[in-house]
């Protein structure tokens, strides 16, 4: 009978599922669910380095992390001709030889004999290997013992996981559970769950898995020593307040106060993505308003060039991608981004008329979004990560292994872009939503219902267009996730990191390093109406972002708890265009209208050596990721090295060319470079030197001027805002 394996095996499976294979019920026998599952993920055999990877090892394949207990205990007793597991023979069962290593085994010994996992093992296989008992009490939550804790330099602590079962009991799950840290330079953590601190002042979070579920262990390290002293302004805001009462509990002292040409550069980098003019710069100086920083903010927020620099960020984010949608297309929406931005669209009212775009894509442009994003999963997954921070593509084939999101999570969000389809219209492409479209999970083929994620499983869609259901929740002001993904960014922008960093990897195992700090700001965007520059004017005039970048003696270490500014080297485009505006020559860009700036650019394609070689992203996902700011020998060889920099500077038209032929002393030319570079003026030593080097090359004054100009644009105050 050509059907007679498959009848049989699943005669197998079924016996084995209904525990007829097992001892009596009197008998708490193991079973491959509750017991056997948790040995292969606590000692990797389900890991992608081992049995979980897509194509097995050596003849025996898992799923990852045991997403699909089915099909493993298929693979376990029912494949390889019956030799994995022998209840008549238990010790002869290659299960058991291959984890001791009595026979070869790649993966060397992963356990001892007569060990507590090893006794599981053979009992389960000794009392008929069943699937599942029944009756046994299910996981309900997990919880990690002590939940919080406060621990100095190089000390260490155990951890507990405590599983809380269905029928009212707990067991402890230590031994059995996976450990991972999520900043390991602050905390490690071994595979018993044993936490070491290290020499970092900070926060971390310690994750313990099992059987699915997950519990956080937060930990905090002060540093160590006499009592910082500390001072609060009487006039301090929310924002200062959460931070310095974080600041107390670390024993950090903030830095003092930045000076007004350090204020300067850094908030025109912030908000308007460029350097002031030294005209900009002197008028600043010299204002004596005891308000002028604010009112500085102020017109800084309402310049175009704001627009200019989010719709730039937005257009990463949201992949505007020439390479995918073409030339027209790209082009189009990326002017809907920048006319949101310039137009000052409520940011929930930008993600609404995202996820609803519908009709012509030449009237509607957003709906690009669904076309730079083929796929509904991939639709799904990039929503997802920009407007929510959260990523779930790893979800799509697994559960995630740092976060509670499944199989059926994600399929479920899938299911909410499954109408979506474009159609001709003579030349014309239009987005049309239609149909009633099921969707199954990929293991069970269980009907899954589009819902949103951490929410009820609903019992039918929504009706017509899902979206519009999608969008109603994930822009509600109640909504866990949308406002705080905003102002983590936001926050992001202006200090360097996010509260949770990545920013857009937010989970409960990777905690906001001030939760309350957080929670504040989010609430402070949704009272705002979303208009995202009310929460960044509240940002920009708080004390903690107006911090010298000057470390004290006691927060030279601290990278994440904001109490002192940040180096953080210029992006790709703002620093081109400060090259450009410090020698006084435009990049020319192919193709574009002269004088066009770098941050004004649509196209993540147009050639440029400079923006690739500092890191400007592809856009082929929606990861902060793929913009990298870190710095490299390679870009500061060019600095040192450029032809193309050389030429600026030299240029005939250039500033350094027109300050020397307007016959400007050398104290003049000095100062414009400084102002111009850095935003202040050179002190007396610099002017002196300065000075000096050009008094004594008056045969050459100007090359002598473009050699001070490169020196001051290899230096690391300007390459980074600080």
């Amino acid at each position: 009978m050509k059907g007679a394996p498959q009848l049989l095996r699943g005669l197998l499976f079924a016996l084995a599922c209904n525990g007829i294979t097992a001892l009596s019920a009197a008998s708490p026998a193991p079973d491959f669910v509750h017991d056997v599952a948790p040995v292969l993920s606590r000692f990797g055999c389900n890991g992608s380095a081992c049995h979980g990877k897509a194509e097995g090892q050596n003849g025996f394949k898992l799923s990852v992390f045991g997403n699909d207990p089915v099909a493993d205990f298929e693979a376990m007793v029912l494949s390889g001709r019956g030799r994995r597991v022998m209840a008549a023979s238990p010790d002869q069962s290659l299960l058991l030889r291959k984890a001791v290593a009595s026979v070869p085994h790649a993966g060397g010994p992963r356990m001892r004999e007569g060990s507590r996992e090893y006794s599981i093992l053979r009992e389960w296989i000794a009392s008929g290997a069943a699937y599942s008992g029944g009756g046994k009490a299910e996981i309900l939550s997990l919880r990690m013992e002590p939940a919080d804790a406060l621990l100095g330099f190089e000390q260490h602590e155990p951890l507990k996981v405590i599983a809380t079962l269905s029928d009212g009991s707990e067991q402890d799950v230590t031994w059995l559970s996976i450990f991972h840290s999520n900043n390991p330079a602050l905390a490690e953590v071994d595979e018993n769950g044993r936490v070491k601190t290290g020499a970092i002042v900070g926060q971390a979070a310690v994750m313990g898995r099992y059987a699915g579920a997950i519990a956080v262990h937060h930990l905090s390290i002060p540093r160590p020593g006499a009592q910082a002293a500390f001072e609060e302004a009487p006039h301090s805001g929310a924002i200062d307040r959460l931070v310095n009462a974080n600041l107390r509990r670390l024993n950090l002292s903030p830095s003092e106060k930045v000076d007004d040409a350090g204020f300067l550069r850094r908030v025109y980098i912030d908000i308007a993505g460029r350097l002031p003019t030294p005209a900009e710069a002197r008028a600043f100086l010299s204002d004596s308003r005891a308000q002028k920083r604010s009112l500085l903010v102020d017109a800084l927020l309402e310049s175009p060039e704001w627009a200019d620099l989010w719709a730039l960020k937005w257009s990463d984010l949201l992949r505007v991608d020439r390479r995918t949608l073409g030339f027209n297309n790209a082009h189009a929406y990326f002017q809907w981004i920048r006319s949101s931005m310039q137009s000052n669209l409520r940011w929930d009212e930008f993600a609404r008329q995202l996820l609803q775009a519908d009709g012509p894509l030449q009237e509607n442009p957003a709906g690009n979004f669904f076309k730079v994003a083929k796929k509904p999963g991939e639709m799904a997954a990039t929503a997802s990560q920009a407007l929510l921070g959260i990523r779930i593509t790893c979800a799509e084939c697994h559960q995630h292994p740092f976060d509670r999101w499944t199989q059926g999570d994600y399929h479920s969000m899938r299911a909410y872009f499954e109408q979506v389809k474009f159609k001709k219209a003579g030349d014309e492409e239009a987005l049309v939503s239609e149909g009633d479209p099921k969707v199954l999970h990929p293991r069970t083929k269980e009907v899954l219902r589009a819902h949103p994620l951490g929410t009820p499983k609903p019992e039918a869609d929504p009706e017509g267009d899902r979206r519009r259901a999608l969008a109603d929740w994930l822009v509600a002001p109640e909504n866990p996730w949308f406002a705080r993904n905003i102002a983590n960014r936001i926050w992001a922008h202006f200090f360097g990191r996010g509260l949770v960093e990545p920013v857009d990897d937010v989970r409960a195992t990777n905690p906001a390093s001030n939760p309350e700090l957080l929670e504040h700001l989010a609430g402070s965007l949704v009272r705002g109406g979303f208009h995202p520059k009310l929460l960044m004017r509240e940002i920009a005039n708080s004390d903690t972002y107006q911090r010298s970048s000057v470390p004290n003696s006691t927060n030279a270490s601290d990278e994440q708890n904001f109490s002192r500014s940040s180096f953080r080297r210029l992006t790709s485009e703002v620093l081109l265009d400060a090259i450009c505006d410090v020698t006084g020559v435009p990049e020319k860009f192919a193709g574009v209208p002269k004088g066009q700036r770098a941050v004004q650019l649509w196209d993540s394609e147009q050639q440029s050596y400079f923006l690739k070689l500092f890191g400007r992203p592809m856009r082929t996902t929606a990861c902060e990721c793929e913009r990298s700011a870190s710095a490299s020998v390679s870009q500061a060889l060019h600095f040192m090295n450029s032809p193309a920099l050389q030429s600026k500077i030299s240029n005939a038209g250039g500033h350094i060319a027109r300050m020397v032929a307007s016959g400007a002393d050398d104290a003049r030319v000095v100062e414009e470079l400084y102002l111009g570079c850095f935003a202040r003026m050179p002190s007396t030593t610099e002017l002196a030197d300065a000075c000096g080097y050009l008094g004594a090359r008056k045969a050459r004054r100007q090359e002598a001027a473009e050699d001070l100009c490169w020196s001051l644009l290899n230096t690391l105050e300007f390459v980074f805002n600080h």
